[in-house]
C-alpha cells in the first residue's frame, strides 16, 4: 500500500474516532449544556471547554482566529501529505494521526467556532484544570511517533542500503 493511502486511512480512522465522540458526549450526553459529567472522577470527567486557540487557548487571535487557525491546520495538513510520500509506515501513522486530529479540530471550528474540547483527567491529587479531546490525543501521538521514527535525512538509507547524502 503506497504511504500516501495509508495515511490517508489512519487520518479517516483518526477523524471519525474524533468525530463519533464528540456527537456522542458533546450533542447526546448534552455536555455543552451539562458542563460537567463525572465519569471516573477524580481521575476521568467530561468538562466542557470551547477553545479558540491553539493548545490550552494560547494564541486566540479574536474574531478572526477561528479562520487564521482553520487556514493554518489546513496548510500543515497539505504539506504532511507531501512530505509522507516519502517516508516508511511509521511516517504514515504519524502523519495520519496529526491530519486526522488536526481535521477533526478544523470542523469543530467551522462547526461551532471554537473546538469542543471535553476530557480532564487528573491523578495524583492533582487537579487538572484542562481539557482536551481525542483529536488533540491523536496529534500529540502523531507527533510523538515522527519523532521517535525520524532520522536527518543524510542517514537514512536508499533501496539498495546506501546512506543518502542531502536531499
Amino acid at each position: 500500500m503506497p504511504n500516501l493511502a495509508r495515511t490517508l486511512l489512519v487520518a479517516l480512522v483518526a477523524f471519525l474516532i474524533d468525530r463519533a465522540t464528540k456527537i456522542w458526549v458533546v450533542v447526546h450526553l448534552d455536555l455543552a449544556n451539562r458542563m460537567h459529567i463525572p465519569v471516573a472522577d477524580p481521575w476521568l470527567n467530561f468538562a466542557m471547554a470551547w477553545n479558540e486557540g491553539i493548545n490550552f487557548g494560547l494564541f486566540n487571535f479574536g474574531a478572526a482566529g477561528r479562520w487564521i487557525l482553520t487556514a493554518l491546520a489546513l496548510a500543515i495538513c497539505a504539506g504532511l501529505l507531501a512530505w509522507v510520500r516519502r517516508g516508511g509506515w511509521p511516517q504514515a501513522v504519524g502523519a495520519g494521526l496529526i491530519v486526522g486530529g488536526a481535521l477533526g479540530n478544523v470542523w469543530d471550528r467551522v462547526r461551532w467556532g471554537a473546538v469542543a474540547d471535553f476530557i480532564n483527567m487528573s491523578c495524583c491529587g492533582i487537579a487538572n484544570p484542562f481539557a482536551f479531546n481525542v483529536a488533540d490525543a491523536a496529534i500529540f501521538a502523531g507527533a510523538a511517533l515522527l519523532l521517535l521514527w525520524s532520522r536527518p535525512s543524510g542517514d537514512a538509507p536508499d533501496d539498495d542500503g546506501a546512506p543518502r547524502k542531502g536531499w
